[in-house]
């Protein structure tokens, strides 16, 4: 089961400086920075996927910059993000078309042909096939019926996607045997997803991917997926696009997922409110800490409105920043007790949190003694302290504060090495039960 990981130019400058929270002022993000492989010194996934909708979508924005997006075209998607094959040998490239970018659109802004030349031109080995989004989901549908006018858009897209899968087959030939193409399924059921897996196999895909699933329950999901391997069997590859239940996956094992894509363990580390941070637990399985919440007192919203309504001076919150800061890197050093740390890191938080220090609502108390236990078993526990990586050994406590982006995308690496090394387990275990069953 190979782990891709969901590119969307995630990387970290090496010489960022935490006690002045600079960069060098001679920095250029692409050049200078590192991406996660590199940061490590080994790739934490099995390959990258890169969205034609990133480098730049159907009105020719991404999040490239004209620049980049020019530099991948020429010079192909394993150059630009630095992951060679002779440095990261058996390292795949995916790309799809970023279908949420354009779901508004009444059909794809893109040709098989153009799609065909994009992931010749990126050199990557697997790519997708053009896909309509459907959003649509009813798990008990046993039919494809168009009874009504949702039911008719939905079956729309449905033979977009399976006319634009024909097509992209046939022309994606001409990439040669080092090319992989991947017949994108869309669809609003079990039903209709096994019936659109099941035209792939018949145009004579190998590999599919499953798209439509980043909303959907584990549950909805793993029903899903039950029908489409009913319809295909266990002979050609199922890859799953935007898999958002990621952590779950060793529930999901039964199905025989070939890959998977996701940015989840990264995007956690600043985007989730309290599983900020993976570690291993020692009998098996993840375990999650939140990060602590020290943010820039001159640079954050709230605190900087706090000040402007005079509700805070600009100093005062400095200080307390200052203060939270010197506390948890003298608690990291041993110097000060947990108490300490977390009294001064709760100081800043309850104007960050609730915008005053006294005269909480109910739920204000509750909002700020949940955090407080959040933050104690994390000063108390000091996951980072038994983490080898990069990230935790160079950065400490530092790894695991909140706190603009070269802090919160260190942890993110960390996270992305943490959950290769939680798949590695599952498979271990899988193969042990194989083993004994034979």
């Amino acid at each position: 089961m190979k782990f891709i990981f969901a590119d969307s130019l995630d990387y970290v400058d090496p010489r960022y400086d935490f006690l002045t929270d600079r960069s060098p002022s001679t920095r250029e993000p692409y050049w200078d920075d590192s991406y996660p492989h590199e940061y490590l010194g080994y790739a934490p996934y099995d390959g990258v996927l890169v969205s034609r909708a990133i480098v730049g979508g159907y009105q020719g924005g991404g999040k490239y910059s004209e620049s980049q997006a020019m530099r991948f075209r020429r010079v192909g998607a394993r150059e630009f993000l630095r992951l060679r094959e002779k440095d990261f040998p058996g390292s795949l490239m995916f790309g799809d078309c970023g279908a949420f970018t354009y779901h508004k659109l009444e059909y794809p802004p893109y040709t098989a042909e153009e799609m065909v030349d994009f992931y010749g031109d990126g050199q990557f080995t697997h790519g997708c096939s053009i896909d309509h989004v459907i959003f649509d989901y009813d798990e008990d549908s046993d039919d494809a019926s168009t009874e009504n006018s949702q039911l008719e858009e939905n079956r729309r897209r449905f033979e977009i996607t399976s006319v634009n899968a024909e097509e992209f087959l046939k022309k994606s030939k001409r990439l040669g045997n080092s090319f992989t193409p991947m017949g994108v399924v869309q669809g609003w059921s079990p039903a209709s997803m096994a019936e659109a897996a099941l035209r792939l196999k018949k145009m004579g895909y190998r590999y599919i991917a499953v798209g439509g699933m980043v909303p959907l329950r584990a549950p909805q999901i793993k029903k899903a997926l039950e029908a489409i391997r009913a319809a295909i069997g266990n002979d050609i590859g199922m890859h799953i696009l935007g898999f958002a239940k990621a952590e779950e996956i060793a529930s999901f094992s039964h199905l025989n997922i070939t890959s998977f894509d996701t940015t989840s363990p990264l995007i956690r580390a600043f985007k989730d409110s309290n599983r900020n941070y993976y570690a291993l637990r020692p009998e098996g399985g993840l375990e999650y800490f939140s990060a602590i919440r020290v943010p820039q007192a001159i640079e954050n919203n709230g605190l900087k409105n706090l000040a402007k309504q005079g509700a805070y001076s600009q100093e005062d919150l400095q200080s307390r920043e200052r203060r939270a800061l010197e506390n948890l890197r003298a608690y990291d050093r041993g110097e000060v007790k947990v108490v300490d740390a977390l009294e001064a890191v709760m100081d800043y938080t309850a104007p960050l949190a609730v915008g005053r220090d006294d005269d909480h609502t109910p739920n204000e108390a509750r909002k700020l003694k949940g955090l407080k236990e959040r933050y104690q078993r994390t000063l108390v526990e000091r996951p980072w302290k038994a983490c080898r990586c990069r990230a935790c050994a160079e950065a400490g406590i530092d790894v695991i504060i909140f706190r603009a982006s070269n802090r919160n995308k260190r942890r993110g690496i960390h996270n992305l090495q943490a959950y290769r090394k939680h798949l590695g387990r599952i498979e271990e275990a899988r193969d042990h039960v194989e083993k004994v069953e034979v």
